[in-house]
């Protein structure tokens, strides 16, 4: 059997193992992290049921059917026998490698061998986001491991069918009051990384009134370094194009007048709760354009920007957010309410 785990909790799944299952146990076989053998197993099906309702530090745990060389042909025609009776026809499959150690060939070199092998053993069609079945490769060295699970046992970001909100986080425009003075720079940052990490359509600094451009210049410069931190962290892990927010500065009072008609939500605790405000958030978000959210900062959106508003919410009744938690509570209350009406695309 082969638990993976997390890197640095090998032994403490090897010694939970070895107290609920016995059996006999090798943390970081080869050296390799993240990984445990444990063989010697009187009931492998009942120890797999144990380890996986006992030990939540075991991400994977794979029954290994058989084993083999670390060698493209011996592991295809390895999986393909163990295939058969094991994924049926009418079924889907995916190969999952992972290769541990130097070897001349690559984890997508065995994906589509042993991936051809078995639809040939099978008459079973390949699916590579939703599967019937996984067949496991597991090379650790010199040696292959193949194991054979349901295909619902990987957690996946995406599922056919999984609503994708980022069409509509591009419609919204969040505007923000600044937050001026102590403190106001690493304000900054945590609204820039917010907006950013949502990729909302843009972000907007609406001073209300007359601000020191010191402290202004303080927030600002926090706002674009906190942008620019999460764009690069997105930019490394995404595999699609990530384009930054952009970042504007306009007055408070001229930038309602300006957008008077359109869609505007303001963030108040005199407001309706989120669930009371559904019919005017679903409204304003069928209307198909820009969707202006407001919010304060250290003291809160002007009352009479109010009457322009198409709804007043309290994000959360009785309590009162933390600037910085505003972006992040906002928008999730209203992606919420959004896919409760059935609003968020496919």
């Amino acid at each position: 059997m082969i638990i993976k785990t997390p890197l640095g909790l090998e032994k403490v799944v090897a010694t939970r193992a070895l107290e609920l299952v016995r059996g006999r146990a090798k943390p970081r076989p080869q050296g390799f992290m993240g990984l445990v053998i444990l063989d010697g197993l009187e009931d492998p099906d009942g120890a797999a049921k144990l380890i996986e309702d006992h030990i939540p530090e075991a991400e994977y745990v794979l029954k290994v059917l058989a084993t083999t060389r670390a060698d493209l042909e011996a592991v295809a025609r390895l999986a393909a026998d163990l295939a058969r009776g094991r994924i049926g026809p009418d079924e889907t499959f995916a190969v999952r490698t992972t290769r541990r150690g130097k070897h001349d060939f690559t984890s997508i070199d065995m994906n589509v061998r042993v991936g051809a092998e078995v639809q040939r053993a099978t008459n079973a069609d390949v699916n590579l986001t939703s599967p019937d079945k996984i067949v496991w490769v597991e090379v650790i060295g010199p040696t292959a491991g193949i194991a054979i699970t349901p295909g619902d046992v990987v957690w996946k970001k995406s599922r056919p069918g999984k609503p994708s909100v980022l069409s509509l986080l591009k419609r919204i425009s969040f505007v923000q009051m600044p937050y001026l003075g102590e403190g106001a720079r690493p304000m900054g940052i945590r609204l820039g990384r917010a907006a950013q990490a949502f990729e909302l359509g843009e972000l907007v600094i609406a001073p209300h009134q007359p601000v020191s451009v010191e402290g202004l210049h303080e927030f600002l410069s926090g706002l674009l370094e906190g942008r620019e931190s999460r764009f690069r962290i997105q930019k490394r892990t995404y595999a699609r194009k990530v384009s930054k927010v952009p970042i504007r500065l306009q007055d408070l009072y001229q930038l309602v007048r300006e957008r008077a008609g359109e869609p505007m939500l303001v963030t108040d605790p005199t407001g309706k709760t989120a669930s009371e405000a559904a019919d005017e958030i679903e409204d304003a978000f069928r209307s198909g354009g820009r969707v202006t959210i407001l919010a304060g900062a250290r003291e809160g959106v002007p009352k009479g920007v109010f009457r322009f508003a198409t709804a007043v919410i309290d994000l959360c009744p009785g309590l009162t957010f933390a600037t910085e938690h505003t972006i992040p509570a906002a928008v999730s209350a209203i992606i919420t309410c959004l896919e409760e009406r059935g609003l968020l695309p496919s």
